[in-house]
């Protein structure tokens, strides 16, 4: 028998579907709601509602978006030329940030991962290809993490988007700035020295 009224442990067992939420962590979320004023409840479901109503896949890139296409797809000041290919929506932001990409995007959503039954299958990659076979572009950088899956995938992927005239390069990977040689892994290392440039 549960400890709390039925509506606050159906609100917690929701809560605990969120990613990186567990049983605590939910129990303060929903107290924090039960806290909080009507308005700001309301607030709050009003905006998850709207959400689901609202967002959607762009159909060229497969980023999160209100409009189709995105924005990024659609502004014709970057190189629609140049496509960088991430795993997940969230990791434009972090190559937004440097402010020295131009070009556009494709998001994966996801990486190749037979241990938990992704396959290429379950990948957006069928638009990516129709992109290039049709010729709208000079260059595909394969922006994956630097993980086994996310190997696998720019391994699969160059496999799939070779064409002649089309450059296809990997992001660099190595060293973070700031950190110490000493304290590396013997695979960054690896990467790292496979990615020297002449100076």
């Amino acid at each position: 028998m549960s400890r709390y009224a039925e509506p606050m442990t159906r609100l917690i067992d929701e809560l605990k579907k969120l990613p990186g939420i567990g049983n605590k962590s939910a129990q303060r979320l929903a107290f924090h709601i039960l806290r909080s004023s009507d308005r700001d409840a309301e607030a709050l479901a009003a905006a998850v509602r709207d959400v689901k109503a609202n967002l959607r896949l762009c159909s060229v890139c497969n980023n999160i978006t209100d409009v189709d296409p995105c924005t990024y797809c659609s502004n014709s000041a970057r190189n629609q030329r140049l496509v960088c290919v991430v795993e997940e929506p969230t990791n434009i932001a972090a190559i937004e940030k440097t402010r020295h990409f131009n070009g556009v995007y494709h998001v994966l959503h996801g990486s190749i991962s037979p241990l938990h039954g992704i396959g290429p299958e379950q990948l957006r990659i069928s638009n990516l290809v129709r992109r290039v076979e049709a010729g709208q572009l000079d260059e595909v950088i394969l922006a994956t993490n630097p993980t086994v899956e996310g190997e696998a995938t720019a391994v699969y992927l160059l496999g799939e988007l070779k064409r002649p005239g089309l450059k296809i390069t990997r992001i660099a990977m190595g060293i973070p700035v700031g950190s110490d040689i000493e304290y590396t892994d013997e695979v960054t290392m690896l990467k790292a020295m496979e990615g020297r440039r002449e100076l």
